[in-house]
């Protein structure tokens, strides 16, 4: 047996294998456009932790999207702002459908990213009728999730001929399959991953190299951009400037390091000055990280620092008529630490006075 098709035998033995799933985490939420990234190992990032979605989530925030994926399972390195995802490393079309359902109601996102079938093809699992168990998957979530828009890709290729010849086959119904729903009413949408990729861009034959879901990425958001509303729209940023001082609300350095405290500096065009209040009363910056009480604290002189968004309390401020920004969790009002106006000036949480050092322009 060659050696290339006995690495392929491999990864597809890996593929069956279905691993026990780590502990739970906790979900990250932004307060964004909530998507699903679905499917197998190829979503989960099998050889590369992440996968496409670290080049998705990048791309997203950097054209001040804010996307909050969706899903029971976590991982990915510091680099990706968001580790939730739906991918199961083996699992096949039947799988997913048996679970998409309580799936969907946990998390109720408003799009819907689907690559599956390449463990159907793997495991030569009914490959006669996958198209058809595709399809059904289809009309389960368009079902339990009416309001979404469902992106179904075809799978990227595979290295070992013979697989190749039947992931084709299996592509090839996709098309007509994504017609026929939006024929019905439905909102799915095609997205041709197989030609964003070729057999140069897996690391073992099956799975992408990292240049590989930097390519899944691109199509993925290209995809996306494409439909309105389905990440969202781009949230613009302003200044916040002290009034007293003229100076800006600024992350030093333009750190995205949590626990930051913010602090007053001259007013520039960069991204670290850039705030966009939501309508979850958040001020976030770089698109990820949100202006936060830190600790939860509610008592004179709390840091006011940058934090992964959370939703939480201490994450959400009023933004007042009087020229004030108030603390929802404390009431408390942001206040240039000791009536300070220079540069370098810390920004803490303090008991509302009235004075100009608490008083902002936005």
């Amino acid at each position: 047996m060659h050696a290339k098709l006995r690495r392929l035998i491999v990864c597809a033995a890996a593929l069956v294998a279905t691993a026990l799933p780590a502990a739970p985490a906790l979900a990250e939420s932004n307060g964004g456009t909530r998507v699903m990234p679905l499917g197998d190992s190829i979503t989960e990032g099998t050889q590369v932790p992440g996968g496409y979605r670290i080049g998705l989530w990048q791309r997203a925030t950097s054209a001040n999207y804010r996307v909050d994926f969706v899903g029971s399972e976590f991982n990915g390195p510091a680099s990706l702002g968001d580790h939730d995802h739906q991918g199961h490393p083996g699992w096949r079309i039947d799988q997913i459908h048996a679970n998409v359902e309580t799936w969907l109601r946990n998390t109720t996102p408003r799009t819907v990213l689907l690559h599956i079938g390449t463990n159907d093809v793997l495991q030569n699992h009914d490959l006669a009728n996958a198209p058809a168990r595709l399809s059904a998957l289809v009309d389960r979530i368009t079902a339990t999730a009416p309001n979404a828009d469902v992106f179904v890709a075809t799978i990227i290729p595979l290295s070992n001929a013979g697989q190749e010849s039947a992931a084709r086959a299996y592509n090839a119904t996709i098309p007509g399959m994504v017609q026929s729903k939006v024929n019905a009413g439905k909102r799915v949408r095609l997205v041709d991953m197989h030609s964003a990729l070729t057999t140069n861009d897996l690391i073992d034959g099956v799975h992408p190299t990292a240049t590989g879901y930097d390519k899944m990425a691109a199509t993925w958001y290209s995809a996306l951009r494409s439909v309105p509303g389905s990440i969202g729209d781009p949230v613009a940023g302003k200044r916040i400037a002290g009034v007293p001082s003229g100076r800006c609300v600024d992350v030093p350095g333009a750190t995205t390091t949590n626990g930051t405290q913010t602090q007053l500096w001259d007013c520039h065009s960069g991204t670290n000055q850039s705030w966009a209040y939501t309508s979850n009363r958040q001020l976030v910056v770089y698109g990820t990280k949100c202006l936060d009480a830190s600790g939860w604290g509610t008592t004179n002189g709390t840091q006011v620092a940058i934090w992964d968004c959370t939703g939480g309390a201490n994450q959400q401020w009023n933004v007042n008529a009087n020229g004030t920004i108030t603390n929802a969790l404390s009431n408390l009002c942001l206040d240039a630490s000791g009536q300070g106006s220079a540069n370098g000036t810390k920004l803490i949480l303090w008991s509302c006075s009235g004075q100009s050092n608490q008083q902002w322009r936005f």
